[in-house]
């Protein structure tokens, strides 16, 4: 009978201790898969944050792009201006020279006409003495 209780008893321990084993088994894989899944988590973050990162250097160099377009159009539209308005001035510098040709010219005809007069006078003048 005492017999029997010992061999229970040492049962019973091994039982125990079997199921602590076991335990400690699935509190270690517990941890692990806990651990993996922290990695893959960590390792998610860490590709969103880079992704983010990429994504916000690419919006920075399509701002530069559209900036330098915008820098070159602003260029080419002050070129124009720059462009037609010298043709403006040399169109009305050229009309000024044309309108002081004229003048000019109307000047001599008049002084010509004068000096044919004043001619046509003195020969009449003459004739009539």
């Amino acid at each position: 009978m005492e017999e029997m209780r010992g061999e229970n008893r040492r049962r019973e321990e091994k039982r125990r201790e079997e199921k602590r084993r076991e335990e400690k088994r699935r509190e270690e894989r517990r941890r692990q898969e806990k651990t993996g899944e922290k990695r893959k988590e960590k390792k998610r973050k860490e590709e969103k944050e880079e992704k983010r990162r990429e994504t916000g250097q690419k919006r920075k160099r399509e701002k530069k792009i559209e900036k330098r377009r915008g820098e070159e159009e602003t260029k080419r539209k002050r070129r124009r201006r720059e462009e037609t308005r010298k043709r403006r001035e040399e169109k009305r510098r050229e009309e000024k020279r044309g309108k002081e040709k004229r003048r000019e010219e109307k000047k001599e005809r008049n002084r010509t006409k004068r000096k044919y007069k004043r001619r046509e006078k003195e020969v009449k003048e003459k004739e009539r003495k």
